[in-house]
């Protein structure tokens, strides 16, 4: 949803971990974080979150890692499109061709003066990034919202629609904005996010979302063969007299969308307003046709973690299954789900968890946990806490936010990032770990900081501060690459060798990173 701030917070884990790595660095406010693995180079990581900037109100922040989020270099804010503009719900996904791209909103969230989804790119990993492209405006739906939520996914198929942009989004929680019926929305690419076309609705005739739900949030995924898909909630008693999830498939870029029924009736979703409730669709590298779609339910009486999988695209679909292994029909309330497959078909999902609570509510100490299915298991393993100390309730969690963390599989390996106040504020950490072991290969890295380097332009040397000489110093290129690694002997770098251009560097002392971009003319 649209938001201003919004907090996760964690607890003790019942397994031994590392501590969690720091990834931001902000002194107020730091929140709702998504994490990108390059397919090409499972070492670079790329983050992006919510974060307070002086003079921006809150914005988007991004940051990098090369050696698999050990260290991550000095956060980019971006600008805001209009100066008294708010940012949120920000997205990333690389295409085929190693391509970054971020999507978010930037809106005047006062008044809703203006609107738009915004989208920019990055040729050098995420080290800089364009100018923005906007994917859609508050003016392309009148009487609606429709800048919310905007989840962008990429076709990286290799097949002939390879590289198409797909970004869906549902309208604002104003209801004196926004008038029904309600729509889920759909905005395509065609040219690699040049341009996008008219924004169109996912629904239709016969699978309407209806005027009951003002926000109707699809989750999109694009398959390993390219087809686009994306699961919406929907309420319309002409079509159905029970709530239903409906799925919009294409194989035309969304040109022409066949819908069929995920589930109607009344055990999908939770009742309780508080819950981070969105539900999640992920599409498996590795089957065409196997599709997983994650969300709460009530059904024994607390609010759990479930899911329905299909191996036909979307056919016919399994029971549900539930996820999180605490004992059945306890009260407690899990939510703020998250799922992703590896390209084998391993299948990871993590959720915040209240079983260790001493009660039932919503305000009990939480914990995030994850489970793991194997490629040749029918059955998850046993779920475990990858947190790694605990943090009770704070009140700002009954606020509207907080609604998402992100996870990300790859070879074998977790990631999990989520927002934390252990350090006094709310800033942004990583979790790394082998699904088989369960073995943590990070420590935690507590801040990051950022120096001056003199002269900057230079074409010979360039002087650190003095507290640094006697440190490893790393430069990398305008395209990520680490390409000089040496010990700081004096307070000089001798950059006469390298080439004309822009560079970052990172010397690590102690359990800092300090960092800073140059230029070598």
């Amino acid at each position: 949803m649209i938001k201003l701030f919004s907090f996760i917070f964690l607890s003790v884990s019942s397994i031994t971990f590392s501590q969690n790595t720091l990834v931001s660095s902000g002194n107020l406010f730091e929140g709702e974080p998504y994490l990108v693995i390059n397919p090409q180079n499972q070492q670079h990581l790329v983050a992006a979150w919510m974060g307070y900037q002086l003079n921006q109100k809150v914005c988007i922040k991004s940051a990098v890692s090369m050696d698999g989020g050990n260290n991550w270099s000095s956060p980019i804010a971006q600008n805001h499109e209009v100066a008294t503009n708010s940012s949120a719900d920000v997205s990333l996904a690389f295409n085929s061709s190693g391509e970054l791209f971020m999507c978010y909103i930037d809106y005047d969230n006062q008044q809703f003066s203006n609107g738009q989804v915004i989208i920019r790119k990055s040729v050098d990993g995420g080290f800089n990034w364009s100018t923005s492209t906007e994917v859609l405006n508050i003016t392309d739906c009148p009487n609606q919202l429709c800048v919310d939520r905007p989840w962008m996914v990429i076709d990286r198929s290799g097949g002939i629609h390879d590289g198409t942009i797909y970004i869906s989004a549902m309208n604002a929680k104003q209801p004196t904005l926004v008038t029904p019926p309600y729509h889920p929305y759909l905005s395509v690419s065609k040219n690699g996010g040049l341009s996008f076309e008219t924004p169109r609705y996912l629904d239709s005739l016969n699978y309407l979302a209806g005027s009951s739900i003002p926000q109707v949030m699809p989750s999109p995924v694009v398959s390993a063969n390219g087809t686009f898909f994306a699961i919406y909630p929907s309420y319309e008693t002409t079509q159905s007299m029970f709530p239903r999830y409906l799925l919009a498939n294409s194989t035309s870029q969304g040109l022409s969308l066949n819908h069929t029924i995920v589930y109607q009736g009344l055990d999908f979703g939770a009742q309780n307003n508080l819950l981070k409730r969105g539900a999640l669709l992920k599409a498996d590298p590795s089957n065409a046709d196997h599709l997983a779609y994650f969300f709460l339910s009530e059904i024994n009486d607390g609010a759990d973690v479930y899911f329905i999988e299909t191996f036909n695209s979307g056919v016919t679909w399994s029971t549900m299954k539930r996820i999180n292994q605490d004992p059945i029909a306890n009260g407690k309330l899990q939510d703020l789900l998250w799922a992703d497959f590896d390209s084998d078909g391993d299948l990871l999902v993590c959720w915040r968890d209240r079983r260790n609570g001493l009660g039932t509510s919503y305000a009990e100490t939480t914990e995030i946990y994850a489970a793991v299915r194997h490629k040749d298991s029918i059955n998850f393993t046993s779920d475990y806490a990858i947190s790694s100390q605990q943090i009770q309730h704070d009140s700002i969690l009954e606020s509207s936010g907080n609604d998402f963390m992100n996870t990300c599989l790859m070879n074998d390996t977790a990631y999990s990032i989520w927002g934390d106040v252990r350090s006094g504020s709310l800033k942004i950490y990583l979790h790394k770990w082998n699904i088989f072991s369960q073995v943590s290969t990070i420590s935690e890295i507590p801040t990051n900081e950022t120096i001056q380097l003199f002269p900057n332009p230079s074409n010979l040397l360039i002087q650190l501060p003095q507290h640094l000489i006697g440190e490893t110093y790393a430069i990398f290129s305008s395209n990520g690459s680490c390409i000089v690694k040496k010990e700081v002997l004096d307070e000089f770098i001798d950059i006469s060798g390298l080439a004309k251009g822009g560079y970052t560097l990172q010397i690590q002392k102690d359990k800092f990173l300090y960092g800073a971009k140059f230029i070598k003319d």
